[in-house]
């Protein structure tokens, strides 16, 4: 029940309430029908006693027209009892019959009318059943379709009431998914349109917060760009080379944290959408290395060359993060690149890590005794990686650090 949505529990709920007043309805017009039979039997039982035992056929008229008042009755007169009695021989049905020692009584059906044929000794008596017409059973039938109608009328309103739920639920996934110019509209001020206005509202800012990031983000990178550039050429002057070294490693280093947070940014845009191509293994391996723009024989590789279905430049990208990390904190400065199964592993000489691979996917996270890197490389190539529609994955085994891309559907090694 924990699990089953709002639509689903209403279906049910006025499923079995339908039902149950079904049932009950039906219930209720078998004990009616019972119910009139045994009136009905009552009813002219009493009519076969009264004729039988008390009625005397000289009686005085207002006496036999007080009975006839009192027993719903009325006399059949001689000129249509012949015809009756053909009905009856034709088409007529035994609806009661009872007697005594004095005489009997029998009541017939002919369509909708009732007769009563008494037989007393040498006396014969037809009547006509004068009861008042009963509309219990149509009141009771006519008052079931009004419920069930009613319930079911209620059972659409709830179903209508409910239904821009559906079209907000689609709203805030196309938002979900990247959409960032999804709006939730809702034209009425109830429950429901509280909840999409409050989102609504959670959009706008996000997109404001997302706008005033991305801006500055760009002017950021782009003011720091002009100091490096005329700190570069400045050290290039100097004749000091010890110092020279240390600036010149200070200034690449910012370029590559530039670099780095340009790569982040693009990357982790929610609209972003990768370009998969088919190419080879080799062809992402030799472009990594490039990239890379390290010492020639610091990545020895054993890739079988396979089709790849990927976007080249981001696969490229984090296989690079991946290689130099494992360059740059291996103990040898070398590392080995192989493929095992539908994945890719980088393979270096090392200290375990000391945190799970979960700790260091976060931006900004290192080990504390290392003083190079940003502790973003391994974020750029998880949050790539997702973006591909692969994982990323660590063990460590004989003395080396493995990390290994994970091929999923999207990033398909065949």
């Amino acid at each position: 029940m924990k699990n089953l949505s709002v639509s689903t529990f209403i279906h049910i709920l006025f499923s079995v309430a339908i039902i149950i007043l079904i049932a009950t309805f039906l219930l209720f017009l078998s004990w009616d029908k019972d119910r009139q039979k045994i009136e009905e039997y009552k009813r002219y039982q009493l009519i076969s006693i009264t004729f039988l035992s008390n009625l005397q056929f000289n009686s005085a008229k207002e006496e036999i027209v007080k009975l006839y008042k009192d027993l719903n009755v009325r006399s059949v007169s001689e000129e249509k009892i012949a015809g009756i009695k053909k009905k009856i021989e034709t088409k007529g049905k035994t609806i009661f019959s009872g007697g005594s020692s004095l005489g009997r009584v029998r009541v017939f059906q002919i369509e909708e009318k009732h007769y009563i044929y008494v037989q007393r000794m040498e006396h014969n008596l037809m009547l006509e059943d004068n009861r008042p017409e009963n509309y219990y059973f149509e009141i009771a039938v006519t008052l079931g379709i009004f419920l069930i109608a009613l319930l079911l009328l209620l059972y659409l309103a709830v179903l209508r009431k409910l239904y821009p739920l559906k079209t907000l639920h689609r709203q805030i996934q196309r938002f979900a998914q990247g959409d960032m110019q999804t709006r939730i509209t809702y034209l009425y001020d109830d429950e429901i349109g509280k909840i999409a206005k409050s989102f609504d509202d959670a959009i706008l800012h996000i997109n404001e917060l997302s706008t005033s990031k991305n801006l500055f983000m760009r002017n950021l990178m782009h003011e720091l760009k002009t100091p490096i550039t005329k700190g570069r050429i400045v050290v290039e002057m100097m004749e000091d080379e010890g110092t020279k070294k240390i600036l010149v490693r200070a200034f690449e280093r910012m370029n590559e944290l530039i670099s780095e947070l340009a790569q982040l940014e693009r990357v982790t845009t929610q609209s972003f959408e990768p370009n998969f191509e088919y190419v080879m293994i080799d062809e992402v391996i030799q472009k990594s290395q490039e990239l890379l723009m390290t010492v020639k024989g610091s990545v020895t590789t054993d890739v079988e060359n396979r089709a790849l279905t990927t976007d080249v430049k981001l696969f490229s990208l984090a296989l690079k993060n991946l290689l130099d990390n494992g360059i740059k904190y291996s103990k040898n400065k070398h590392v080995d690149l192989r493929s095992t199964g539908l994945g890719l592993e980088v393979i270096s000489q090392g200290e375990e890590l000391q945190h799970p691979l979960s700790y260091y996917i976060e931006p900004f996270s290192q080990e504390e005794k290392r003083s190079s890197g940003f502790g973003l490389g391994l974020y750029i190539v998880h949050s790539i990686l997702a973006k591909l529609g692969c994982k990323l994955g660590y063990r460590y085994e004989d003395g080396n650090n493995i990390f290994i891309i994970e091929a999923g559907e999207a990033c398909n090694l065949s």
